[in-house]
């Protein structure tokens, strides 16, 4: 099974492709997508539509994770991560893609077993899950590496596997 992992952002969208089998887990890309600050915020969201429609044929996934909003200080950086998250499920739903959704808690749950655990132990561990050379840069491309190792871990994606390996 391939899982894109995505983590919303206005001026930074991270994202990690990992392909799983349900045992192991391997990183087939990851990176960003980024937009200047000085453009509007319709063309901004504009551009991540566009960029993840082409990641999305690039590699194919078979599922779409991304990380649920939870609550931030600053109301206008919140609605602009909510207007970002919005465009990239539906460029997923366009392309046919289930989109599942995880909180920051269930994403370090899965990924290091403890929930309330640091940025830096969550980029250790999809280092050391996905037998990396080093940990992911920037930090969005770690995080959407490790919102497609919590859909890996998940029932979910455990099921599909499953249910693939004997229909196929």
């Amino acid at each position: 099974m391939r899982i894109l992992g995505i983590d919303p952002g206005i001026a930074i969208t991270g994202f990690g492709v990992v392909q799983t089998d349900g045992q192991r887990s391997r990183a087939l890309d990851y990176g960003c997508i980024t937009t200047p600050s000085t453009l509007p915020v319709s063309q901004r969201l504009l551009l991540i539509f566009q960029e993840m429609q082409a990641i999305f044929e690039r590699h194919q996934p078979d599922a779409v994770a991304i990380e649920k909003l939870f609550f931030a200080k600053n109301a206008n950086s919140a609605m602009q991560v909510g207007e970002a998250r919005g465009v990239l499920v539906l460029a997923a739903s366009l392309a046919g893609l289930e989109v599942f959704e995880y909180t920051p808690l269930q994403v370090k749950q899965a990924v290091v077993g403890y929930g309330k655990a640091e940025k830096k132990q969550v980029q250790q561990m999809v280092k050391i899950i996905l037998t990396l050379s080093k940990i992911p840069r920037p930090d969005d491309a770690a995080d959407g590496l490790a919102i497609a190792l919590c859909h890996a871990h998940s029932g979910g994606s455990r099921a599909a596997i499953n249910w693939r390996s004997k229909n196929v």
